[in-house]
């Protein structure tokens, strides 16, 4: 079957799971699709948004509609211990020996349900495991299931109670996505749905995906043909982070650091996948824009001045967009 028969194929299954999920979710489209998305790229996901906009509820009617894989919610607070996720050693004394009690980081799905609400040292618990997809207990070491991804919550700094994520740690996150407030016409279809008093069980999700399926697309997303141009174009985004005055930035003079060579392998790859969702077997500069957000707000870091001027990286990607000439 040549490339483009494959992607037709498999876009019709990703379009049956984006439509079991907004069974649930009235709206927040752009939402479903980044996450979508990020499991096309075999990549993780960080939602932030203020508590009640359904973050958590997406995660779990996206395990739900994929077969064959294990979901675990991992509830961040204060008092966590890192061997609350990765695992821990136990004695049996019936036979003398120590053996491994793995966490709930092994699984398929792994949501990690208001992360900034834990110490940076528990955060830290979670980068061998979303680098490497391996997690060490004590002297072994265990392979993660496969697919595995890890679906992040996180309320807004400005709460009380939340800590910063470091930015190894966020650097490890395909996307960041910002979750928003729905429409008034949103609002009245969910008085309607009424999801807060709703058993998952009642939207009557159906598996329309199994690992196979996702191993498939994940596959076909590296065959996504990119043109030495687009590659040009992306080097050159990348780089408008890291020397800004070169490209007449507006806010040259706000970023502390910009992004990593991972920035610039995620841009390429998630645009791999925008374009299979469009239907497409190669990358054009749009996709590139479309995902770039996603991609570049918490790897460009801003130094004190912009901190103090309550400048949002989203502006500068703004500007970056609009000085930055495709090739």
């Amino acid at each position: 079957m040549d490339l483009k028969k494959q992607i037709k194929e498999q876009s019709r299954k990703l379009e049956k799971l984006k439509n079991e999920i907004q069974k649930g979710i009235i709206g927040q489209e752009y939402e479903i699709d980044s996450v979508i998305k990020c499991l096309m790229c075999n990549g993780h996901v960080l939602l932030e948004g203020v508590p009640g906009l359904a973050k958590t509820l997406l995660v779990m009617l996206l395990a739900r509609a994929v077969s064959g894989t294990v979901f675990k919610r991992i509830q961040f607070t204060p008092d966590l211990l890192p061997s609350d996720i990765t695992g821990t050693t136990m004695y049996l004394e019936e036979k003398g020996t120590f053996t491994a009690q793995k966490g709930p980081i092994f699984a398929n799905f792994v949501l990690a349900d208001e992360i900034n609400r834990t110490t940076p040292k528990v955060q830290s618990a979670m980068l061998q495991a979303m680098q490497e997809r391996q997690v060490t207990i004590g002297k072994e070491t265990f392979d993660l299931p496969k697919p595995f991804i890890v679906l992040a919550t996180e309320n807004p700094l400005e709460q009380a109670g939340t800590y910063p994520l470091a930015v190894a740690q966020t650097d490890r996150f395909l996307f960041k996505v910002f979750v928003n407030y729905p429409s008034e016409d949103e609002e009245l279809r969910i008085i309607d749905i009424n999801s807060v008093v709703k058993d998952l069980e009642e939207y009557k999700i159906k598996e329309v995906m199994g690992p196979q399926d996702i191993e498939a697309v994940q596959n076909i997303v590296k065959k996504i043909k990119i043109t030495e141009n687009v590659k040009e174009y992306i080097l050159n985004i990348v780089e408008s982070t890291r020397v800004p005055e070169k490209y007449g930035l507006e806010f040259h003079k706000l970023i502390d650091y910009g992004g990593s060579p991972r920035a610039t392998i995620y841009l390429a790859l998630a645009g791999k996948a925008n374009a299979m969702m469009e239907g497409r077997d190669y990358v054009t500069p749009d996709d590139v824009r479309k995902i770039a957000p996603n991609v570049l707000r918490h790897r460009i870091i801003l130094n004190y001045e912009g901190k103090a001027r309550n400048i949002s990286t989203d502006e500068i990607i703004k500007d970056i967009i609009e000085k930055v000439p495709v090739i």
